[in-house]
């Protein structure tokens, strides 16, 4: 009998952002839309989980269409030609009751580089439905050029258009499937 658990991303109750600097001087968010995920757990504390994220990279939302179209665009994203973001956890670390440490590979425009991301896990509940639910809210940060994300404008005054520094924010709730245990 398997005591593995899957809990698969509830796209309602999901959000993941990203921000950059604009101009050397504001924040400016954007989101995806479209993405789905999961993680298999030997325990409801997620130890030794293993984690699984796939994006889809036309799915680009800054609010603000020409942004997004260049976002999509070769310059950034090349959603035609790489139309998925994926990351894969390699090990899921407990830190303390509630903190964890989440390394994986993120595999954007070809490119697969290890990111390391704070993982804070938020808890259990049933919601009124009686599915079971976990939170977690996951950030980080990288270097968008690692991914050969280059695209940049110089500025008269000095510096860069774009950072080079993305920090990324998501709020994640996973919903637990029911599954048949079957007897070998």
């Amino acid at each position: 009998m398997s005591n593995k658990m899957t809990w698969v991303i509830d796209p309602s109750h999901t959000e993941i952002l990203f921000k950059v600097k604009h101009l050397m001087i504001t924040n400016v968010k954007g989101e995806f839309r479209k993405f789905d995920g999961k993680v298999i757990s030997n325990d409801a504390n997620f130890h030794d989980a293993s984690v699984e994220l796939t994006i889809d990279a036309s799915s680009v939302f800054t609010n603000n269409e020409n942004r997004d179209a260049h976002l999509r665009s070769a310059d950034f994203f090349d959603a035609e030609k790489y139309p998925q973001i994926t990351f894969k956890g390699t090990s899921l670390t407990q830190l303390d009751e509630e903190n964890y440490q989440l390394k994986g590979m993120l595999e954007m425009k070809g490119v697969e580089k290890e990111v390391v991301l704070d993982v804070e896990f938020g808890g259990l509940m049933k919601d009124p439905y009686g599915n079971e639910k976990a939170g977690f809210s996951v950030s980080g940060k990288f270097n968008r050029k690692d991914w050969g994300l280059n695209w940049n404008a110089s500025l008269e005054a000095g510096g860069v258009m774009v950072s080079e520094e993305v920090r990324i924010n998501a709020e994640v709730q996973f919903v637990k499937q029911v599954v048949e245990e079957v007897m070998a």
